[in-house]
């Protein structure tokens, strides 16, 4: 009966055969290997949604950076309306400072000439002088005359002493209102530089996208499809003719651009936007959106009109106008124009109309 061989390793010492199993081995092992990561590379390439996923966090980010940015632009705005006011006070202090100063030279410089007027005269005893006068009469009177000029400079003293209590005050006053504006010089500062460095994180953020997904973002960012459900609004009309002025300012502005802590009129910022179109109706409106919060009287989302301020985000950090429609015109974003969104684009914290 013929013998069976395993192929290739006939007439092979023990050594030779030992090397020639590994190497096999080797080789069959390797080329399992190289199978294991193809199929591997296959199944990551086949895997639906992968490559979106950087993408949305990418958003996600952005989106964030720019509602920090956004809150970081209304406190600015906040500092610098308050640092306005400030320097206002500051010149009515000043000016009362030195008006002050001005009454109590003039005070001084009475009272100056009066003493010296006394000193002149000699000093002499009341009772000495009435025994030597020819006239006692005449002197009588000189004296009467005396007592009631004395009273009024003692009456102008007094008025002297609170003239110099109050620029005392003044001072005191002005003093603490150029600390308070210092320090608000320095807040201002500081939201500025956390502005521009979270607005730089964003562009950052924004260039490593394809220019396609940017696109889409800049579509999509605060419009109704990532917001709340779209409310079914009544058609009103404008609640006033200022209401009817500013939505037709407001209009007027869409396509211009985002720039924090502008007013208008060729850029804005959300609550910037806001304080430009009523402005064009003669109303004054404060400068933040959480100011604008409450700058009229409160109405139901399902009641609104158009004029009527709707601030999102429980800190009502952001602001847009309601102008019909279901829509809003606001300043989104900066990158971004000014332009038209659903009312619920993000979650609606009130509706003010002034």
């Amino acid at each position: 009966m013929a013998s069976h061989r395993r192929p290739g390793l006939t007439g092979l010492t023990g050594l030779d055969r030992n090397t020639k199993v590994t190497a096999f081995t080797a080789a069959a092992a390797t080329a399992a290997a190289t199978a294991a990561l193809a199929i591997t590379g296959a199944s990551a390439s086949a895997a639906p949604g992968l490559p979106h996923e950087p993408a949305a966090s990418t958003r996600a980010q952005v989106d964030r950076l720019f509602e920090e940015a956004e809150q970081a632009t209304e406190r600015f705005n906040r500092a610098g309306e308050r640092a306005d006011k400030l320097r206002a006070e500051i010149s009515r202090v000043q000016d009362a400072v030195a008006r002050c100063q001005d009454r109590i030279n003039t005070m001084r410089g009475l009272l100056g000439h009066f003493a010296g007027a006394q000193y002149r005269s000699g000093g002499i005893d009341p009772a000495v002088e009435l025994m030597l006068s020819e006239n006692p009469d005449d002197y009588l009177e000189r004296a009467a005359a005396l007592e009631r000029l004395t009273g009024s400079q003692a009456r102008r003293l007094d008025a002297l002493r609170e003239e110099q209590r109050r620029l005392g005050r003044g001072r005191h006053d002005a003093s603490r209102k150029l600390a308070e504006l210092e320090t608000l010089r320095t807040e201002v500062a500081r939201d500025k530089r956390s502005i521009t460095a979270k607005l730089a994180a964003a562009r950052r953020l924004l260039s490593t996208m394809p220019s396609q997904e940017r696109a889409d973002f800049e579509r999509s960012s605060r419009s109704g499809d990532r917001g709340e459900a779209m409310p079914d609004l009544p058609s009103f009309g404008a609640s006033s003719g200022r209401a009817a002025t500013a939505v037709m300012a407001a209009r007027a502005a869409v396509g211009r651009p985002y720039v924090w802590g502008s007013t208008g009129p060729s850029a804005f910022d959300c609550s910037g936007l806001m304080v430009w179109s009523y402005r064009q109706a003669g109303v004054a409106l404060p400068r933040t959106s959480q100011a604008q919060r409450h700058a009229g009287r409160r109405v139901p989302l399902s009641q609104a009109r158009p004029g009527d301020l709707v601030t999102y985000r429980s800190d009502a950090s952001h602001v847009g106008m309601y102008v019909g429609n279901g829509q809003v015109v606001h300043a989104p974003h900066p990158g971004a124009r000014v332009r038209y969104d659903p009312v619920g684009m993000m979650p609606v914290s009130s509706v003010t109309r002034p």
